[in-house]
């Protein structure tokens, strides 16, 4: 019995490195074969009941195959293979979390430069109020009607719109204050109509 293998090392030598010129497939197959329970446990306990338990199994024993030249022999292999299993689990808990956060910011972005599109209601909203806005406009005098769209609807400024119109800048703002009231004025009236 003492010349018996432990059960935590299976068949293996007292050294995985030992099999370092061994087929490493046989390595494989028998690491997996003896210890994909206790690995599998592990994973499920470490990343929780949401992973791809499967994957990480899978991952745990490549690693392991990977590093056998590293293990000494002076730990048991159980030891060695959780301390395998912890790092793979902590990569992939650390990769779902950058991914989660890289999601999120992704999604704040998408939301700022696509801003959600108006409903049916808000369209024939906005249709009616821009019909109101230009039958308001349409009762202006042309000089302030003028005024209003160049420089507040165009976005034009008071020195472009006046070079256009042959007017100082000044004599354009003058313009467009007063076209502002006007137009305020019978937006107001429109309203109180539409009120009643």
């Amino acid at each position: 019995m003492a010349n018996e293998p432990s059960r935590d090392r299976g068949a293996l030598p007292a050294k995985l490195a030992d099999l370092d010129g061994s087929d490493p497939e046989l390595l494989f197959d028998h690491l997996y074969e003896n210890y994909e329970p206790t690995v599998e446990r592990w994973v499920r306990r470490l990343v929780g009941p949401s992973a791809d338990v499967e994957d990480l199994i899978h991952d745990v024993f490549v690693v392991a195959l990977r590093r056998r030249g590293e293990f000494r022999g002076e730990a048991k292999v159980t030891t060695w293979l959780f301390r395998i299993t912890h790092f793979v689990a902590c990569k992939r808990r650390f990769r779902q979390r950058l991914r989660h956060f890289l999601d999120g910011l992704h999604r704040a972005e998408a939301e700022l430069v696509a801003p959600p599109s108006p409903t049916p209601l808000e369209l024939v909203e906005q249709r009616q109020q821009c019909g109101r806005l230009y039958a308001a406009l349409d009762r202006l005098p042309d000089k302030y009607r003028t005024a209003i769209i160049l420089c507040d609807i165009e976005g034009v400024a008071a020195e472009e719109a006046g070079q256009l119109l042959g007017l100082t800048a000044n004599a354009m703002w003058v313009r467009v204050h007063r076209g502002r009231a006007m137009l305020l004025e019978q937006l107001t009236r429109c309203q109180g109509r539409a009120a009643v």
